[in-house]
């Protein structure tokens, strides 16, 4: 269930939020990123970080267009953790916010968050994911969505917010952000249900892929980091497993005949894209990244 939570206290100069935002050829979407997070901000209340990894396009210039307090870090590695990892040796303050650059969060809804953790007990937070359909969305991915946020552990904390959070104790459950697909997915194992949280009152704007062929990749995507972790991380990814009881789920969906329609892109996806990532765990044991470019290309035709 998500946490509602007093607004949150500013502390001044001395309270800084640090957000870590990694960046692969983003120029499209990273403007509205950073126009979100910096609307009514306070002097010295957050830096963000954008590190753009292996980027051909003119990321790091839009992003440096913004000034104080976003500062750009370039690598030529392409990879999102070893750019979380940059990000995270460079930042100064707590908590640490983890953004992708494709979701839009306004800075109430960092505040939000960053008490949330200071209130305690939670060492972990996300915000509440909500997607967003651009022109052109296709019914079956927006039948998908209607169906997949029905289910009860979506409204748990972390999950497909394209953002988190951590406190200074709960960052220092880990060292490095390991080599893996899912950074998020990695960082939800390593707490427990009682130890994270999502905000309710702290939205994320996740923009939607437009066709079924784009939602495909993006789920394929997850599903293998899925694999991935569980072949890395067994007894963490075990433990994760307990708690999450999908028959139940599954049947208190089923009470709403509103959602049977919906029922048939989500188990059309859900299944071809688990299938989809076994084959590509079990056939090369590599992966090259698959993202949706469909939203991206949308949003920059718009604007």
């Amino acid at each position: 269930m998500g946490l509602r939570l007093p607004p949150f206290r500013f502390e001044g100069p001395g309270f800084l939020i640090s957000i870590v935002i990694p960046a692969y050829n983003e120029a499209a979407v990273i403007a509205r990123c950073l126009e979100s997070l910096l609307r009514g901000r306070r002097p010295g209340e957050i830096e963000v970080l954008v590190v753009c990894n292996g980027c051909s396009d003119d990321t790091a210039a839009v992003a440096r267009s913004f000034g104080d307090p976003v500062r750009v870090i370039e690598t030529e590695v392409a990879s999102k953790t070893y750019a979380l990892n940059l990000g995270d040796a460079a930042a100064r303050g707590f908590p640490r916010v983890y953004i992708d650059a494709d979701v839009a969060i306004p800075l109430p809804a960092i505040r939000r968050i960053a008490a949330s953790l200071d209130h305690g007990p939670a060492l972990a937070a996300a915000p509440r994911p909500v997607n967003v359909f651009l022109p052109g969305t296709r019914w079956g991915v927006r039948a998908y969505y209607r169906f997949w946020t029905a289910l009860p552990y979506i409204q748990e904390g972390m999950i497909a917010a394209g953002a988190y959070a951590l406190s200074k104790e709960g960052r220092a459950r880990f060292k490095d952000f390991p080599d893996v697909i899912a950074d998020d997915g990695y960082v939800r194992l390593l707490f427990e249900p009682h130890e994270r949280v999502q905000v309710a009152d702290a939205v994320s704007e996740v923009f939607a892929p437009l066709a079924l062929r784009d939602l495909m990749k993006i789920k394929t995507r997850s599903r293998l980091g899925v694999l991935q972790l569980k072949q890395k991380y067994p007894e963490l990814a075990n433990r994760e497993a307990k708690t999450k009881n999908y028959r139940n789920a599954l049947l208190e969906v089923a009470t709403r005949p509103s959602l049977y329609l919906s029922a048939l892109p989500y188990v059309y996806v859900a299944m071809a894209s688990w299938l989809r990532a076994q084959r590509q765990m079990n056939e090369s044991g590599r992966y090259v990244w698959e993202r949706d470019d469909s939203s991206r290309q949308a949003e920059d035709a718009k604007g």
